[in-house]
């Protein structure tokens, strides 16, 4: 008797730790995430982080990495996962072998990374601007020409960005350089500048993607329009994607289908295989995890307006996730039953 009434105090003792356990499976883990160079991404991080800790894991502060170096670094375990995959944009950067130590999972925003160019709505409808062909009447020049130059203002990307290849071989292939004069100083000052034009009743007409806090102040289908590029013609290393580089259903686009130029791309999360292996509980929460463009849009136009501190950023997740509390629980219940 005396030794059945301890057995019974030892399970009544244990229960409290095997549930806590349950709901902390990270318990004792310490991960390694990465982060894009583009703050627009920061948001998805920062709250994939926060669900990790709540599942008990001890997660170090991201490292920022440019998406070649994240890739490399992955597949070696140096890191275990970003949030900022963009496929098929992405392909192309991958080192050799890569499928076999690191994989794709979920969709942080499946079809949400949009690229192309855009014109403002009023000055679009006057003009019966459809392509960047029409930058090269008169009659447009001169109407977006802020400068003076004779040409037609672009606020295109800065030296060194993927998007400024993509753009400068648009000039090459359609003939642009004598029309269209490309603006590649500070984006967010650039777009800033674009913005006030706007905003005084002025055309604009500037390159962005999305997930952007561009397209939350100037939003498609009211303020600006999607316009064409004149032909399919990919880079090379657009070729694999050439499919999605026309897309149909866009928001705002002068036509439908619209021809981007750009492959539009899945926000996919990234990570090393061993690690999902070893911690099935965080590969369920990076699988199920996934964020309406027009949240992303909205936090990043925050950021943008001066919200753009850890400790501004760490804000803007706890306020997401009581927004979207049942949500968020149902992702963390789906992520313990995994490590059970």
């Amino acid at each position: 008797m005396r030794c059945f009434l301890m057995l019974l105090l030892m399970c009544a003792l244990a229960s409290p730790v095997v549930a806590a356990d349950a709901q902390l499976p990270g318990k004792g883990v310490t991960v390694k995430p990465a982060r894009a160079t583009w703050n627009t991404g920061y948001f998805q991080e920062a709250l994939v982080s926060e669900g990790l800790k709540e599942l008990g894991y001890k997660v170090k502060r991201p490292k920022e990495l440019q998406n070649p170096i994240f890739y490399q670094a992955v597949a070696f375990g140096d890191v275990d996962y970003w949030t900022n995959g963009w496929f098929p944009n992405h392909d192309g950067q991958l080192p050799p072998d890569f499928y076999k130590v690191a994989t794709k999972l979920g969709y942080v925003a499946k079809a949400g990374g949009l690229q192309g160019y855009l014109v403002s709505k009023e000055f679009a409808d006057k003009y019966n601007i459809k392509s960047l062909d029409d930058f090269k009447r008169p009659e447009v020049m001169k109407a977006f020409d802020a400068n003076g130059d004779g040409k037609a203002d672009l606020t295109a990307c800065p030296p060194g960005w993927g998007c400024e290849t993509v753009i400068n071989h648009h000039f090459d292939v359609y003939d642009l350089d004598p029309y269209i004069n490309q603006i590649k100083a500070s984006y967010s000052a650039s777009m800033a500048d674009a913005i006030a034009r706007h905003d005084a009743g002025q055309p604009v007409f500037f390159y962005t993607w999305a997930p952007n806090w561009t397209i939350f102040k100037l939003k498609p289908g009211e303020d600006v329009v999607w316009i064409n590029v004149p032909k399919i013609m990919p880079k090379e290393s657009q070729k694999s994607g050439e499919d999605r580089m026309t897309m149909s259903g866009i928001k705002g686009a002068v036509s439908d289908p619209v021809k981007l130029g750009f492959v539009v791309s899945d926000i996919q999360v990234v990570a090393n295989k061993k690690f999902l292996e070893e911690n099935p509980a965080a590969a369920k929460f990076l699988e199920v995890f996934t964020l309406p463009l027009a949240d992303i849009n909205e936090q990043n136009t925050r950021m943008q307006n001066g919200e753009k501190s850890r400790k501004d950023i760490e804000r803007h997740v706890k306020e997401w996730i009581e927004k979207n509390q049942v949500t968020w629980d149902g992702w963390l219940e789906q992520a313990r039953q995994a490590a059970m």
